[in-house]
C-alpha cells in the first residue's frame, strides 16, 4: 500500500479541491482532462491509504466529509506554502540572502533600528530578517562567531579579528548621573574616584560568552549588574546605585528631574562606536540584503539617529 507521502502530492491535493468546487466527480474529471474512472481510482487510493472517507457519495453531489474538509483546508495551506517557497527560491537566486541577522548594542536607538527594519520590509525582499540585541563585547562576538551578518554599535577593539570590515558610526558621550536623593547628588563637583569608590555602581552586564569587558569600574567597588540600559536607568532613578549612561538615553530623565548629571574628575568618556560585517569567505559579492543595510549606513543622518535618539 502506498504511504501518505505517496498519495498526498500537490496534484492530488489540487484534484480534491476541484472535486469540492465542482461538486461532481464527473465534472472534475472533465475539468482536469481525466476519465472519470481514473479520478475515482485516485480518490479511493487516497482514502484507503489515509483510512478515511473524503467524500460523501450518497448525495447527488460529491460533498466533502469532515475529514475531507480538514484535508482540503490543510491542502490549500500546503499548496500556498509550496508556491511561496518556489517564489522565495527564485528571488534568492537573484542575489537576496535567505536570512540576514543584524545585532545591535543596547545603546543603539531601537526606534531608528525599527525604522530601518520597516523600510527593508517595504522592499518586498524575500530575505528573512532577524534582529538581536547585545551589550559591550556581545555584538562583536555574535558577528565574529558567524551568528550575525551585521553588528551595530561596536565600542570594543576589533583589530584582533581578521576578515571584518569596520566603519565608524560616530562618538557616543557617557555622563555620570544619580537620582536627586542619592548621597552623591549633594556632593561638591567634580566627583572624585575616591568619592565614587564609596558608592555602589550600576553596571551593564556583557552579553559576550567568552571575553567579557567592563568599563568604568574601580578596583573593589560595589556593583549592581543589570542586563539592559533600561534596567540600568531604572536602578539609578531609584537610587540603588550611580553610574555612567549615554547622554541621549539620559536626556529625558534629566529633563524630568529624575536624574541629575554630576561632573567627575576623570575625563569625559567618549566612545567611538562602529559597525562591522564579514567579507565573503569565497571572495564573492555581498548579498543584496546586507548591501541595502550598508547603503543606509552611508547616510550621516542615519548614523547620527542610531546614536543620538533614545534607545528606549
Amino acid at each position: 500500500m502506498p504511504s501518505p507521502r505517496d498519495v498526498l502530492t500537490p496534484d492530488s491535493l489540487a484534484m480534491l479541491q476541484v472535486i469540492a468546487d465542482t461538486g461532481s466527480f464527473a465534472a472534475a474529471a472533465r475539468q482536469l482532462g481525466l476519465v472519470p474512472s481514473a479520478l475515482t481510482y485516485r480518490v479511493r487510493q487516497m482514502e484507503e491509504t489515509l483510512d478515511v472517507l473524503l467524500f460523501d457519495r450518497s448525495a447527488r453531489q460529491a460533498q466533502p466529509t469532515e475529514a475531507g474538509q480538514a484535508l482540503l483546508l490543510e491542502g490549500a495551506r500546503l499548496l500556498q506554502d509550496m508556491d511561496a517557497v518556489a517564489h522565495r527560491v527564485r528571488r534568492v537566486a537573484t542575489g537576496w540572502e535567505a536570512e540576514l541577522t543584524v545585532v545591535a548594542d543596547e545603546v543603539i536607538s531601537r526606534t531608528t533600528l525599527l525604522d530601518l527594519v520597516e523600510a527593508f520590509y517595504a522592499l518586498g525582499a524575500p530575505t528573512k530578517l532577524k534582529l538581536g540585541m547585545g551589550t559591550l563585547s556581545g555584538p562583536l562576538e555574535t558577528l565574529s562567531s558567524g551568528r550575525a551578518d551585521l553588528a551595530l554599535g561596536i565600542g570594543t577593539n576589533v583589530s584582533s579579528i581578521s576578515g571584518l570590515q569596520v566603519l565608524d558610526l560616530g562618538d557616543m558621550t557617557f555622563l555620570f548621573a544619580v537620582s536627586p536623593f542619592h548621597p552623591l547628588a549633594h556632593n561638591e563637583e567634580p566627583i572624585t574616584d575616591a568619592m565614587l569608590l564609596e558608592h555602589r555602581l550600576v553596571v551593564l552586564a556583557d552579553s559576550a560568552q567568552r571575553e567579557r569587558t567592563s568599563i568604568g569600574l574601580l578596583g573593589g567597588q560595589d556593583t549592581f549588574t543589570v542586563e539592559s540600559i533600561q534596567a540600568k536607568i531604572d536602578a539609578q532613578v531609584r537610587g540603588i546605585g550611580c553610574g555612567f549612561l549615554p547622554e541621549s538615553a539620559l536626556r529625558p530623565y534629566v529633563h524630568t528631574g529624575q536624574l541629575i548629571v554630576k561632573a567627575v574628575s576623570r575625563p569625559t568618556r567618549k566612545i567611538r562606536m562602529r559597525y562591522a560585517w564579514k567579507s565573503p569567505s569565497n571572495g564573492g559579492e555581498l548579498g543584496r540584503a546586507l548591501q541595502w543595510w550598508l547603503t543606509q549606513l552611508e547616510s550621516a543622518v542615519t548614523r547620527q539617529a542610531l546614536l543620538e535618539s533614545p534607545s528606549i
